[in-house]
């Protein structure tokens, strides 16, 4: 295996070699950055994202073991980039697809609350959403971060080197399975914070069906949207414990889901 320590001087092919280990470390990195949900967003340049691969790259490139300079020469470097961004690409959108259910249950709250209408532009994505979904990504936003869920995951990303190391072996079928599997969390999890509020509104909306059933000359919009709204937000407001357990429950899962996709392709 080649490392740094071998390398002396600062001769015109010990910094092409050195440049050559640097954009390998920086790979892995560089892809989960793009493809993580909260490093990934359209809020964080595309420059930062660049400068901070490298800046991780550089710290991590005396650390790590790469194959023998023979090996990593002509044709035979195009299927260690190909993989090195495939375990990167592989996490972050693990971890993008696990956070993914707050984005649908918020969407399917508003809708049954009628507050569909009231959506903008995603700064996340780019895309417009509930303003609902928008809280909720960033309740969850402040969570991870307050439960240090990013230096967790690039510790993972760190360890990842030593599980699956450069120009190893890798089963990527094996985790295209996994990553599959974890699509399932997004239904599973939505219906867990949906249900509960969603309950709530139901029952809110059958009584006023009542109400207006017993008295036609009542205005269903002059009350009943109203009442629906503030139902809306008293259900929210007294669900905040709740929902912090549900997602700090999330964040663990969606973490373990990137170590097994590790594990998984290493064992593979």
């Amino acid at each position: 295996m080649q490392n740094l320590e071998g390398l002396s001087g600062i001769s015109l092919q010990s910094l092409s070699i050195y440049l050559l280990l640097l954009m390998l470390a920086t790979l892995r990195v560089g892809a989960f950055l793009v493809a993580s949900p909260f490093f990934g967003s359209r809020m964080v340049p595309l420059t930062v994202r660049i400068v901070f691969s490298v800046a991780l790259g550089v710290g991590l490139v005396n650390q790590l073991n790469f194959p023998d300079l023979a090996t990593m020469m002509g044709p035979n470097l195009v299927p260690i980039i190909f993989q090195e961004l495939f375990v990167g690409l592989a996490c972050g959108l693990v971890l993008s697809i696990c956070f993914a259910s707050v984005i649908l249950a918020g969407e399917k709250i508003a809708a049954t609350s009628g507050l569909a209408f009231a959506a903008q532009i995603d700064p996340v994505s780019g895309a417009q959403s509930p303003v609902i979904s928008q809280i909720f990504q960033l309740f969850l936003l402040i969570l991870f971060f307050s439960l240090n869920g990013h230096l967790i995951v690039f510790e993972l990303i760190y360890k990842s080197f030593n599980v699956v190391p450069i120009g190893s072996f890798y089963n990527f079928s094996e985790v295209i399975e996994k990553a599959i599997s974890s699509s399932n969390t997004i239904y599973s999890n939505a219906v867990i914070i949906v249900l509960p509020i969603v309950s709530i509104l139901f029952f809110m909306n059958l009584g006023i069906g009542f109400i207006t059933k017993s008295a036609p000359q009542l205005n269903l919009f002059s009350f009943g949207f109203p009442l629906t709204i503030l139902g809306t937000f008293f259900a929210l407001y007294f669900s905040v414990d709740a929902l912090q357990f549900v997602f700090s429950g999330l964040i663990d899962e969606a973490i373990g889901f990137v170590n097994k996709i590790l594990i998984g392709g290493a064992d593979g």
